[in-house]
């Protein structure tokens, strides 16, 4: 039975970690059961290739084995979303990739050059849409530097759906909206703490690493915001804030690193994280995971 894209982007995007072995090479398996449950809580749309799942520390070759696996893992429950990026010859072979495993739109990462132009961004997206054959396509922006009119232009593109939104401004957020076509999805791209104020403007569903390891709270806060609850919202947002807030620790450094020691803790053990992220999580940081995860029954 085909999913309803449009929908499923609007909703959760659960964004999976990259498990490794301990000799330090991906262990796509090990996501077997996180996703088995994210995806029996109500998760809308699983991401492989995010930053959660460690993009920028892979190899092209891992970022296209790991869409395979999970591909084969999720195995049509719901649609995929598959993170390409990075120079524009990987990410057109990744984008070809992410289309041979079944994924059901492409992610595209800003490009993270010292060098970016809005109008040689919107080539590079261009190019992507072109190698995979004609798979639609949501942009991950991390910055607004290119301002309102230069991301009309890359909305423009035949096949981009919609926008992953990570600026923490809201009013930029609202200024982006008006200057593109009504059709464009917004998602939240800063998870769950900044989901509200995204809603209050018109944003629809949110990315998560929570989901990684308590997808019911996440499906929660969704159906809380989705509903209009937003007191309920706050609840819930307010009772995993202690997990965000170590994510968000040295340069936001900690990001994956909280997570791999929640799953470890809760003995899902995806290895490590690789440089430059952190690695372990300190003493403090870890007092205050373990205590998060005990306090809501997760350990």
């Amino acid at each position: 039975m085909p999913h309803d894209l449009d929908t499923a982007l609007a909703g959760i995007s659960g964004i999976l970690v990259t498990p490794f072995d301990d000799a330090g090479a991906i262990a796509p398996q090990r996501l077997a059961p996180i996703i088995d449950r994210a995806l029996g809580a109500g998760m809308h749309m699983p991401v492989v290739n995010g930053n959660t799942g460690e993009f920028y520390a892979l190899t092209t070759d891992e970022a296209c084995t790991m869409v395979r696996e999970v591909a084969g893992m999720v195995d049509g429950r719901a649609p995929l979303l598959a993170g390409v990026g990075r120079g524009i010859h990987d990410a057109c072979k990744l984008a070809r990739a992410s289309a041979d495993a079944g994924a059901a739109a492409l992610m595209v990462h800003q490009p993270p050059d010292p060098f970016v132009s809005p109008r040689g961004t919107v080539d590079y997206v261009k190019a992507i849409l072109d190698a995979s054959g004609g798979l639609p396509a949501m942009l991950y922006l991390r910055n607004d530097a290119m301002g309102p009119a230069g991301i009309a232009q890359l909305c423009a593109l035949p096949g981009v759906k919609g926008v992953k939104w990570a600026v923490p401004n809201p009013d930029r957020l609202a200024e982006a909206m008006e200057a593109c076509d009504p059709a464009i999805t917004w998602v939240g791209g800063l998870a769950e703490v900044w989901a509200a104020p995204f809603y209050a403007v018109g944003a629809r569903g949110f990315t998560s690493g929570l989901i990684n390891i308590w997808p019911e709270h996440s499906v929660a806060i969704h159906q809380a915001l989705e509903t209009g609850d937003w007191a309920g919202a706050r609840r819930l947002v307010a009772a995993m804030r202690d997990f965000e807030k170590v994510r968000a620790q040295e340069f936001n450094g900690t990001n994956v690193t909280g997570v791999k020691a929640a799953l470890q803790a809760m003995g899902q053990d995806c290895g490590p994280t690789r440089p430059p992220s952190a690695w372990p999580l300190s003493d403090r940081q870890e007092g205050v995971m373990r205590d998060f995860l005990k306090r809501n029954g997760l350990i």
